[in-house]
């Protein structure tokens, strides 16, 4: 009631207005839109107009409508007659058990609602097993509990590796090996998952900012193992980075909810274009926290065992080379196929979309990375590494920055607009850091031994 003056007006209007006038809304202008919505919300559901329970008979569009919207429709016969008593009849049937403890009646009001929805609505209507399966899906919430475990036995099977750099026996080997396999058990559930949120909502699970990054989490894992096959440090940074993916996925600003798919998204390109586009950056991701695991050991380096390090480090940064090189074909080829899903969509192939401009902004960035190695002054492994982490800030702003803060025709999965989190300050101050003590440490050791 506190929104509303003696007149009934509402006293949002002003802000509101002023707010959805502007393409891009300062912080204390969206939260005025997202108080309206909540309150609108609260006003249909005290009004019931929320509670859509009714399909309206043979409606061309699956039409269904709530209780106070019936005389707007062709409810004729025994429909009308039933539509305008089942609810009120259902509900005096509750207040009724509520005294009595006995829902016997109010059950079978319930099995009869249930079975117009079913007469009239059937071609819209989830069926019982997805409906249980969607519960399940729910009540296991895997992947929020998922990166618990992905952190553990990486964080493990990272500090069995740097023990085995100094001193390698067989129980380290098992030790290894076991994180290995369950690291690999934890994408096949991670797989199985993510298969269930599509047969669950009914399309691709990569239509949302939720979705997108959980996508990209398994992307990252993918090709984590795939490249890492022969390189146990890459299977751990992966499963620390696929953890740190998780984690931020279940943050409060991302809804993890099935919603049905936004229309503009509902065509093929959401399986090609979406795909491989959201897919590229889970090689960029995984060249990130290698490049930053190779600093970490230039910054272990000593006089001992920096022969055993430089090989380490080598087969690294080879590792890391691939995966920028694999995220960077997969990123042009996804930016050419949306420019077809624009041309469908738009009627146009390219239009300095925000979106747009950074992808190709990200494709420029990297290409310079990758090139940078055949440039005599630049061919340095700890300045590859360090670019492998730096260039992943154009990621991070193609992806969440333009969604999240610009506005465009791209910009599907903003929903609400976060602040930027505090770690993102403390992970780039580590980064500046870590390249920093790691230049001296690479100046010392590794250098010497390429002179050598």
């Amino acid at each position: 009631m506190d929104l509303f003056d003696e007149r009934g007006n509402n006293k949002l209007g002003p802000y509101l207005e002023t707010a959805t006038s502007k393409t891009n809304p300062n912080q204390f202008e969206k939260d005025f839109i997202k108080l309206y919505e909540k309150s609108a919300l609260l006003s249909q559901a005290l009004s019931g107009s929320i509670l859509k329970v009714f399909p309206v008979p043979a409606d061309e569009n699956n039409q269904w409508v709530s209780f106070p919207e019936l005389r707007e429709h062709q409810f004729t016969g025994m429909d009308s007659l039933y539509a305008r008593n089942i609810l009120p009849l259902y509900l005096e049937s509750l207040q009724k058990a509520r005294v009595s403890s006995d829902y016997t009646k109010a059950n079978e009001f319930l099995g009869s609602i249930t079975n117009f929805q079913k007469k009239h609505g059937s071609a819209v209507l989830l069926s019982e097993k997805k409906v249980k399966t969607e519960v399940l899906y729910n009540k296991i919430d895997l992947f929020n509990r998922l990166y618990h475990y992905f952190i553990m036995f990486g964080a493990f099977m990272f500090i069995f590796i740097i023990f085995q750099i100094f001193n390698d026996n067989k129980p380290l080997q098992w030790l290894i090996l076991i994180c290995k396999i369950s690291i690999w058990i934890l994408f096949l559930l991670m797989t199985a998952g993510l298969i269930v949120r599509w047969y669950i909502s009914g399309h691709a699970p990569w239509s949302d900012a939720y979705e997108s990054v959980i996508y990209v989490s398994w992307a990252t894992c993918f090709f984590g193992l795939a490249f890492g096959r022969k390189s146990d440090l890459t299977i751990a940074a992966t499963a620390f980075v696929v953890s740190m993916l998780l984690w931020v996925a279940h943050m409060s600003w991302l809804d993890p909810s099935i919603a049905n798919l936004q229309p503009v998204l509902d065509s093929y390109w959401l399986m090609i274009h979406v795909a491989v586009i959201v897919a590229s950056y889970g090689p960029f991701t995984l060249g990130m926290i290698l490049g930053a695991v190779a600093l970490i050991l230039m910054l272990l380096t000593n006089s001992k065992n920096k022969v055993k390090m430089d090989l380490n480090i080598k087969e690294i940064t080879i590792i890391t080379e691939m995966a920028l090189t694999v995220g960077l074909v997969m990123l042009t080829i996804g930016n050419f196929l949306g420019g077809q899903w624009a041309n469908e969509s738009w009627g146009r192939y390219w239009g300095w979309d925000p979106k747009e401009t950074w992808a190709l902004i990200s494709i420029m960035v990297y290409a310079f990375v990758i090139h940078a190695r055949l440039v005599p002054g630049l061919r340095g492994k700890w300045l590859f590494n360090v670019l492998a982490i730096f260039a992943y800030a154009s990621i991070m702003m193609t992806y969440f920055g333009v969604n999240f803060y610009l506005t465009g025709l791209h910009s599907y999965a903003s929903g609400d607009v976060p602040v930027t989190p505090k770690f993102v300050y403390y992970i780039l101050t580590f980064f500046v850091v870590l390249s920093t003590l790691s230049y001296f440490q690479h100046k010392k050791h590794y250098v010497s031994i390429k002179k050598g």
